[in-house]
């Protein structure tokens, strides 16, 4: 492995750029690959980077800040030229940035917001209108009843951006009396059996009497329709999600779940490799929007995610080759 360049740790204002007859090295370090999603952009992230000649070290903290921090530690000694941050916590990965930058090492925060420090760049979707899409086509089904709303993890910033664009839609018609939202509550970790230990409380607290439900993922849908089937509920009572999961779209099949939210993972990839191999060359990234993170206003790029029914499954992620029409089709959740 290469050691950090000469002079980048003592002079924190130097950027570290890769000389051109040097092979360009890029840190990624993730939050978790526990996840489908993840486990996605792990291979479809190191696919785009080597394909446009750069090497990449990819690591994974599963969901636990100071071993996060510490590989990324290791990452920097090791002599990156750039760091992609998935971050696990919004706030404590703001460590990680000032240690780059420290040495002399751009930062890039990959699909989740870092809070709190001065990153370089930001490349997501944009979440908020994934909150729409979701509180769309949830209401456009269900104008009127009880609603439940099954978060994320607080520590991920995009949770708060989701769910404030499923209340921009479901406002009005909340403060019309026609829909009541009678459970709200997040998830720790995203984890699908946290979300089914809440589903089955909302259950519980409302007589089984809820009329839809809006989950922040897939993951979190899953541990949804659990509990609904616990109850004999699958199926009978519509639920979104997000991140277009195999087992989602399966579930979306078998009519257990009535939507999902797409952001095509490839493009994501594609264009943060790029961008990334870019600014570790010295190139300066100008972006047209920018994203307030508490200390600075990052320059952002937002890709534009798509709502996902039985309508039109054939025509995204089928299409796109996200999912093979074997493995929805052949395997579709009852």
């Amino acid at each position: 492995m290469r050691t950090c360049r000469t002079g980048c740790k003592k002079n924190p204002e130097k950027t570290v750029v890769a000389a051109n007859d040097e092979t360009v090295k890029i840190g990624f370090s993730m939050d978790t690959l526990k996840e489908e999603r993840w486990l996605k952009d792990q291979a479809l992230f190191k696919e785009a980077v080597e394909a446009l000649g750069a090497e990449v070290e990819i690591v994974a903290a599963n969901g636990d800040d100071a071993l996060q921090i510490t590989q990324a530690e290791t990452l920097i000694q090791q002599g990156i030229d750039l760091l992609v941050i998935v971050p696990h916590n919004a706030e404590a990965t703001a460590a990680i940035v000032h240690k780059a930058h420290s040495a002399g090492i751009k930062v890039i925060a990959y699909d989740r917001l870092i809070k709190n420090a001065s990153i370089d760049l930001y490349v997501s979707f944009d979440n908020e209108r994934v909150g729409e899409l979701q509180a769309e086509a949830i209401l456009e089904l269900v104008p009127k009843g009880n609603y439940v709303y099954i978060g994320g993890a607080t520590t991920d910033n995009n949770v708060h951006l989701i769910k404030k664009g499923v209340f921009n839609v479901l406002q009005p018609a909340i403060d019309q009396g026609d829909i009541k939202v009678v459970y709200d509550q997040w998830t720790e970790d995203w984890s699908p059996e946290k979300a089914f230990l809440n589903m089955t409380e909302a259950l519980a607290a409302n007589n089984n009497q809820i009329d839809a439900v809006i989950a922040a993922n897939d993951a979190t849908a899953g541990g949804v329709i659990q509990a609904l089937a616990a109850q004999g509920l699958a199926g009978k009572i519509p639920v979104a999600g997000q991140d277009a999961e195999l087992a989602a779209v399966q579930r979306i099949v078998g009519g257990t779940q009535t939507m999902t939210v797409y952001k095509p993972i490839q493009i994501l990839t594609e264009q943060v490799a790029s961008l990334a191999v870019r600014m570790a060359k010295g190139d300066t990234i100008t972006t047209a929007r920018a994203v307030n993170n508490g200390k600075v206003d990052v320059p952002s790029i937002l890709l534009a995610p798509i709502p996902v029914t039985i309508d039109n499954l054939q025509d995204t992620v089928i299409k796109d080759g996200f999912h093979t029409q074997s493995d929805v089709y052949g395997q579709a959740a009852k």
